[in-house]
Parts: C-alpha cells; structure tokens; sequence
C-alpha cells in the first residue's frame, strides 16, 4: 500500500513537471513569436528601421527599449506591438535619441506632418518635401494632381501645431488618375496602429476616443463622434491608411 502511494506520488509528480515544461516550452515560442512578428510588422520595417528598438517578450508581457529618433515612433511602436496576437501588455520604455527642446520645436512639428503624410496612401510623401519655420509649415516637391497637392495641404494644416500652410508642390503628369487603390497586403496590427496616429494627430479628431479593430485589412471603428461631418472624416482618414482594405464605422453620434 505504502509503495503504491509513493509510486502515485512519483507520477504525479512527473506529470506535473511535464505540464510545466510543456507550459515553458509554449510559452517560449510565443514570446519568440511575438518579437519576431513586432520586427516583420510593416510600420517597424518602414517608420522605424532607422530606430534602435529591442523588443523582449516575456509570457506576453512586452518590454520596449532603445532609441528612436522622433517622438511619434514611440507611440507607433507600442500601439503596433500591442496589436500583434497574444501580446497582454506593453512597457514602453523607448528614449529619444535627442531631446525636444523650445529651440527645435519646428523640428519636432516637422517630424509630425511627415509622418502623417507617409501614413496617408494618397499623397505623395516620398515626393513631399517638409520645412517647419514658427508654426508656418512650407511643402515642396512633386504632386500627381492638383487634388492630391490640395489634400497634401488638408493632411498638414490639420496637424496639431501647424499654424499655416505654403504649398509651393509642383503638379506633374496632372492628367493622370489619382483615385485611391487597395492598398498592399499589411498587417493588421501595423494598420491599427496607423489608423490610431493619424486620428491623434490630425486636430479635428485628436480628442476622439475611439475603438479600432482590424482583421485581415478591414477596419472597424466603435466610439462615439460630435456630429455626422465628424464621423465622415474619420472614415476618411481611416479609408486612406496604408493597407486598409475596408472600413467599417459604428461610432455613434453623440
């Protein structure tokens, strides 16, 4: 009797070590996982490959470390890596590399408008060319169409910070089509994360507190906006981000 209690013991014992190393072994891979897909994520291949960011996993729990040139990287890194699956939590503990100061505040403004002219598919920011001087900022460059140069002017003068807008852009090739394609085969965390700094960085939706959900391109947005005019532009901005395929509003107006 005393050898079987001992050999049941024995068992279970092993078959909980077992569990335990199956457990670690799992939950290994899935950290492994998460930073592998937080570094093929499409924002940290394009907004951040310049950026010194480690990203360390642990049962879930994501830690963030390093440099980043702007301070809007920081944002995009943490949403980005907080959409990617099995992800429960993120530390962003990301530095910049040199530190705002009122002396270069046009710089930091400048850091911005770019930024929400790359997330935007349709304008031309690789062809855009940004100079911030107190507030006023100047665009350069080339523009497919007068609406596209038109709406470049849209996306910068609704940058939080932006007091004016030159848009001295050039319009080349103005016959040919600017409508908006599908866009490229993304994923849905980079799109989320996208999605929520356009909205916080343009001011006309800046305050909003809104819900984003993407899957496999579509995007469904929940929260509630001031008006119809309001709930429209978020559609808009949403339906012009790199990869959306669809969007889907139910915000509700207040």
């Amino acid at each position: 009797m005393k050898m079987k209690t001992i050999n049941s013991a024995f068992m279970t014992m092993t078959a909980a070590a077992l569990l335990f190393s199956s457990m670690t072994v799992y939950a290994s891979e899935t950290d492994d996982r998460i930073e592998l897909s937080a570094k093929k994520s499409y924002v940290f291949k394009t907004f951040l490959s310049g950026d010194d960011i480690k990203i360390q996993s642990k049962d879930g729990a994501v830690t963030l470390t390093g440099l980043v040139l702007e301070e809007s990287h920081k944002s995009l890194a943490s949403e980005t890596v907080a959409g990617v699956p099995g992800v429960k939590s993120v530390d962003n503990r990301l530095e910049l590399k040199d530190a705002p100061s009122a002396t270069n505040a046009d710089r930091w403004l400048s850091a911005k408008v770019k930024t929400t002219l790359l997330l935007h598919r349709s304008v031309s920011a690789s062809k855009s060319e940004v100079e911030v001087k107190d507030g006023i900022v100047t665009l350069r460059g080339e523009a497919a169409s007068q609406a596209q140069k038109e709406l470049t002017t849209e996306y910068a003068k609704d940058v939080e910070g932006v007091k004016e807008v030159k848009n001295e852009i050039k319009v080349v090739n103005s016959g040919k089509s600017t409508k908006t394609t599908v866009g490229e085969t993304i994923d849905d965390a980079s799109i989320t994360s996208q999605v929520k700094m356009s909205l916080l960085f343009h001011r006309s939706t800046s305050a909003l507190k809104t819900k984003i959900v993407t899957n496999k391109g579509v995007v469904t947005l929940d929260g509630k906006a001031r008006n119809a005019a309001e709930k429209e532009l978020v559609t808009k901005l949403a339906n012009d981000i790199n990869g959306v395929q669809s969007v889907m509003n139910r915000m509700t107006i207040e």
